[in-house]
């Protein structure tokens, strides 16, 4: 019978004891579930708010630049990777929520409702970025383009947004699409234009 070379005999002994770490802490007494349909998902973690930095130099409710480290709360992304889509709002004690785009921060805006921390009530103000400049623009003050190709950074349909009409007119006629105002931006829409909006939170 042949030997295992020395080098084999670590890692056979690290495989062995994490096949029996595993065996030990599988539970007796709950079957692993047979039936998909009992999975539930119940558990859903949110990316934290990004709280007010008083000495930052700007108001409360100033908009924000996006931190490198801020994640979507619907979708997981990192906002400051798409400086020309990202969206924020900022709540009423100064902790702020960033979106990588108008969809997403519309998808959650309709279901703060099911926010434990927070409600609609709670928003103070929302912004999104120009798609031409980047620029910060109060969300109820733009102008969205709708059935454009621009693709948004989930690689989807999405809502780029300008400060101005004549921008977003511009757009549409190059790229295609129908320019929208923030009145016009409808809940049937967003949940149309939102792989995420289905999640439960």
């Amino acid at each position: 019978m042949k030997r295992l070379p020395a080098k084999l005999l670590p890692l056979g002994g690290i495989v062995f004891t994490v096949v029996i770490a595993a065996v030990l802490l599988l539970p007796r007494d709950n079957p692993a579930v047979q039936n998909l349909d009992d999975i539930t998902n119940d558990l859903c973690i949110v990316a934290p708010t990004t709280p007010y930095d008083p000495d930052s130099g700007l108001d409360m409710l100033d908009p924000r630049p996006v931190p490198d480290d801020a994640r979507c709360p619907v979708c997981g992304m990192y906002p400051a990777r798409f400086p020309n889509w990202a969206a924020q709002t900022v709540f009423k004690d100064g902790a702020a929520h960033f979106f990588d785009s108008p969809v997403d921060l519309f998808a959650f805006q309709q279901r703060l409702s099911k926010d434990k921390r927070y409600s609609l009530n709670d928003v103070a103000i929302s912004f999104v970025s120009d798609f031409e400049t980047g620029h910060k623009i109060e969300a109820q003050h733009a102008f969205y383009v709708h059935g454009s190709s621009a693709v948004g950074p989930m690689r989807d349909a999405d809502l780029p947004a300008f400060a101005s009409r004549e921008a977003a007119d511009t757009l549409a006629r190059s790229r295609g699409g129908k320019v929208l105002a923030f009145a016009d931006i409808t809940p049937e829409l967003i949940q149309s234009l939102n792989r995420s909006v289905h999640h439960r939170h």
